[in-house]
């Protein structure tokens, strides 16, 4: 057999997908579980914080997050995928004691600002790579992704229901000692690589680099994410206070209102995602999103002051959100080139932390010197702005990703000293029928297929003709 085609993961992939993709929600955690309580907590510290200094806290995290990710990422090829992990843990959990014990907002954004500096999901994901299959990568990576939107879902309910037991500082400090667990959990649960290499697929390369900067459709969605971020930040310094203002509505209870707003915006969200994939709509979905996003922050310029007003406006803007952050990722996969696929993601990572930041420090700003409406028409700004990006885009490949693994060592030979042998089973592999875009990794001994969803295609004729 000239590759391993296996549909399941092993038992040994299965335990490192679910035990990375805790550490990478735990990261999550971090960042989404203050959201809904923490400007009304910082408005009654010591110093009263103006709303500017509240965004420098929320947004402090993305700043150093966007700085330290990539390199990470890169250091863990030299120095190892865990040891750079447990640097990152290292600096995530003191960050989290020092805004724990933190009394002034002061040191509470130098806090946030080291748990950012703790930047290890290029690394998490780095190693995913090196305990995975090719075959099954795709599927790792997918758990890790549906991580991030479970733990966003749970931060909002489960935030204020720890703010009323333990606080604030409290859920500091459990996020500190959850991060000491994660590092038992990769001592002791992650596997060990047999071998760590480099993967095009997951981690970024500086040689990429201006090839995906370059890309004015991986632009397109670079400017997206960091949209969607940035308003998702601003978001939360200002309705926490519009709640909290209405009669009935301590902090505390604000769950009872995500809860049922996040489960229609689910109800909605996956049914559009399904009809995207299915039936080669993704652009049109993915537009019509964008547009209900605009209108979201619309909503809540008009009706910030009115309860049903910044209910129905959170119903708008979760529908919009939720679709939004299931669909980009897949469709950076659809429109970044197989060779430049993982230094396209990096660059979208950090343009998404980069938003943290900006959204964070400006919402927070425009609170403080104008009014809240002020803070929902930057977003709508925001928004527009890529409204118009996506209308001009070209509409992603209704494809999927299929990777093998060359163990013909023959062929991988050939492949290794020969350009234009690869070239040449590239050509071979585009005459398959169903097959969009082929690429050859000769020094990664695999072979990346996109393939049309639409078209029936021959999965052991390309088994064969990889086979020689």
């Amino acid at each position: 057999m000239p590759l391993s085609n296996s549909d399941r993961m092993s038992a040994l992939e299965m335990r490192a997908s679910l035990s990375l993709a805790s550490i990478y929600g735990l990261r999550m955690l971090g960042m989404f579980l203050i959201l809904p309580i923490f400007a009304i907590y910082a408005s009654t510290l010591p110093s009263q914080p103006s709303s500017a200094m509240i965004g420098w806290a929320l947004g402090a995290y993305g700043l150093t997050q966007a700085i330290f990710q990539l390199p990470f990422g890169m250091a863990s090829d030299k120095f190892g995928r865990k040891k750079v992990i447990y640097f990152g843990l290292i600096i995530f959990a003191i960050g989290s004691f020092v805004a724990a014990y933190a009394t002034s907002i002061e040191m509470i954004i130098v806090g946030r600002a080291i748990q950012g500096a703790g930047a290890v999901s290029a690394a998490v994901t780095a190693l995913v790579a090196d305990l995975t299959s090719d075959e099954h990568r795709t599927k790792a990576m997918a758990m890790i992704g549906g991580t991030i939107g479970i733990t966003f879902a749970l931060s909002l309910i489960a935030g204020p229901a720890l703010n009323q037991l333990i606080g604030v500082p409290g859920i500091f400090m459990m996020t500190g000692i959850l991060t000491i667990l994660a590092m038992l959990v990769v001592k002791f649960v992650v596997p060990n690589p047999a071998i760590s290499s480099f993967h095009s697929d997951a981690e970024a390369s500086k040689a990429n680099l201006k090839v995906v900067l370059k890309n004015t459709q991986l632009l397109r969605l670079n400017f997206g994410i960091f949209a969607l971020h940035a308003a998702q930040m601003a978001l939360f310094i200002v309705v926490p206070f519009a709640l909290k203002e209405i009669p009935g509505w301590d902090v505390n209870q604000h769950w009872k209102i995500y809860l049922p707003v996040l489960m229609i915006s689910f109800v909605l969200m996956v049914p559009a995602i399904i009809y995207a994939e299915k039936r080669a709509k993704m652009k049109q979905v993915f537009v019509s999103a964008i547009a209900i996003m605009v209108a979201a922050q619309l909503l809540f310029a008009s009706f910030i002051h009115s309860f049903w007003g910044i209910v129905f406006s959170l119903t708008a803007y979760f529908v919009a959100f939720n679709t939004l952050e299931a669909s980009l990722p897949s469709i950076i996969s659809k429109i970044a080139p197989a060779a430049t696929k993982g230094t396209a993601i990096g660059v979208y990572n950090t343009c998404q932390s980069l938003g943290v930041f900006v959204g964070g420090v400006v919402g927070g700003w425009l609170a403080h010197h104008y009014s809240n409406s002020a803070v929902f028409i930057f977003c709508s700004v925001l928004m527009s702005m890529w409204l118009l990006f996506a209308l001009s885009m070209q509409a992603p490949m209704s494809v999927k990703t299929k990777m093998y693994s060359i163990q013909d060592k023959a062929l991988l030979d050939a492949l290794s000293v020969s350009e234009e042998k690869t070239r040449e089973l590239e050509d071979q592999l585009l005459k398959v029928v169903g097959v969009r875009e082929a690429t050859v990794f000769a020094k990664e001994a695999k072979i990346v297929l996109k393939i049309d969803n639409q078209r029936e295609w021959d999965d052991q004729f390309v088994q064969q003709l990889i086979g020689g």
